[in-house]
């Protein structure tokens, strides 16, 4: 259950493999995105792509789109070879599938999907209310995961700010940077400060124990 809970999630999807083009239903992605549809976590996305079962990179995805008998929808694949997808009830009424042309064998290819924070909420100056927003949305998505059987889920301590490129001196002495990733605790973040960086991060993901 532990290993579940650092923003990405992982099943094996071995048996939808079709030569070098991978076809997954999409009802199987609408089962997780509708877990973010609704006004308690407007800041949160799921992101998907495929691992690889040997070495845990990313399969490089060279084109993706969704397919339902009467149209075809293009899917951009971001340069990290992750993807989004709408969620749309239609499409699972259709019985849409999201096809994914994947160099590496798609045999060697397990899907992974990463709890992250929309990109309108990537900027460079986070007040201490726009902080504690997006830390609580995580924790209301956790505790709904959870539901009867919380206790078996791991809570939310904090938030990881993704850079490209960090500057030390803009980030407060206080807070732990590891390589180019800001984190803010709980306990910073219950202090009601607000934080500026240098650059915007590109990703931001919940930290749990």
């Amino acid at each position: 259950m532990k290993k579940i809970l650092t923003g990405v999630f992982v099943w094996s999807l071995s048996h939808f493999v079709v030569a070098e083009t991978l076809s997954v239903d999409y009802a199987s992605f609408y089962s997780h995105l509708a877990k973010i549809d609704n006004d308690d976590t407007p800041a949160l996305q799921f992101a998907f792509g495929f691992k690889n079962i040997t070495d845990g990179s990313l399969c490089e995805i060279t084109a993706a789109k969704i397919v339902t008998q009467k149209v075809t929808l293009p899917v951009t694949v971001t340069t990290e070879n992750r993807f989004l997808l709408p969620t749309e009830k239609a499409l699972k009424q259709a019985r849409a599938t999201v096809e994914l042309d994947i160099k590496q064998p798609t045999n060697q290819c397990d899907m992974s999907v990463q709890l992250e924070t929309k990109s309108e909420y990537l900027k460079n100056h986070y007040s201490h209310h726009e902080i504690q927003d997006i830390y609580h949305q995580y924790n209301v998505f956790f505790d709904d995961m959870g539901g009867f059987l919380s206790f078996m889920m791991p809570s939310v301590t904090g938030l990881k700010f993704y850079f490209e490129a960090l500057e030390r001196d803009s980030v407060p002495s206080e807070l732990y940077i590891d390589k180019q990733h800001v984190v803010l605790t709980e306990t910073w973040i219950e202090q009601g400060k607000q934080i500026d960086f240098s650059e915007a991060p590109y990703r931001i993901t919940a930290t749990t124990n």
